[in-house]
């Protein structure tokens, strides 16, 4: 498997594409206990195609099966151990599943960085509510909720809390219990339509962002607007 021994100095030095990719790698991430290789999987081969692209990685996105559904699942794994010890250094870890806690992004990244998340394990979801029309043909509205999850709960506090200190968007964040006994809650951080739409556009700023497509197509109808709605917020960090 190609290893980088050294590490290119890309993968360490913050830019929009790399906060997109610690957020894929917060949520579809894995660092090995061996301390140096990192692996992503996705259920969507474009992702990892777009990570490999911005780390300039050649080694081979793997195929298997995965779950009861027997859909393929990719995944990419690739050696840096500079890289791995920078994303410890910003909070990554290898038990990262349960652990996670805040992450140090740049606020200036952050809506980089949370476009990255939510193409790992968020979603969006638009749809046309008729459930009413039956008390009035006008009673048509049209629903929109964006959605973050995360096993971690103080992930999510910390995305919670971050989101709300940038862009004033607090959403909901609420705690699904799953039926399984020995497989841990959800927890859900989730916004309605006016706030969904902020946080699209914060998100897709511009149209050659990385994304998943999929995702995008369901967020363009939302993207149009003034885009002076929501500023990037300056730097803090140090």
């Amino acid at each position: 498997m190609p290893c980088t021994p050294r590490g290119p100095e890309h993968r360490r030095t913050w830019r929009p594409e790399l906060a997109y990719v610690v957020g894929l790698l917060a949520t579809d991430g894995n660092l090995s206990p061996d301390g140096r290789h990192i692996l992503v999987v996705s259920r969507d081969l474009q992702l990892l195609q777009t990570v490999a692209e911005i780390l300039k990685l050649t080694n081979r996105i793997g195929t298997k099966l995965g779950g009861y559904t027997r859909q393929p699942v990719y995944q990419l794994t690739f050696g840096d151990r500079l890289f791995y010890e920078w994303l410890v250094s910003i909070g990554l870890d290898p038990r990262k599943t349960y652990t996670m806690g805040s992450l140090n992004i740049p606020d200036d990244l952050f809506g980089d960085f949370l476009r990255g998340h939510l193409d790992g394990d968020g979603s969006i979801s638009a749809y046309v509510d008729r459930s009413n029309t039956h008390l009035s043909p006008s009673y048509v509205y049209q629903r929109l909720f964006l959605r973050f999850i995360s096993v971690s709960g103080a992930h999510m506090e910390w995305l919670q809390t971050s989101i709300h200190r940038l862009s004033g968007r607090r959403g909901h964040l609420n705690v699904l219990r799953r039926r399984a006994q020995q497989t841990a809650p959800l927890h859900v951080l989730k916004f309605g339509k006016r706030d969904s739409i902020a946080l699209l556009r914060w998100m897709y700023y511009a149209p050659d962002v990385p994304c998943l497509p999929r995702k995008r197509a369901v967020a363009e109808t939302f993207l149009k607007g003034d885009p002076g709605e929501f500023r990037h917020p300056k730097s803090t960090q140090p």
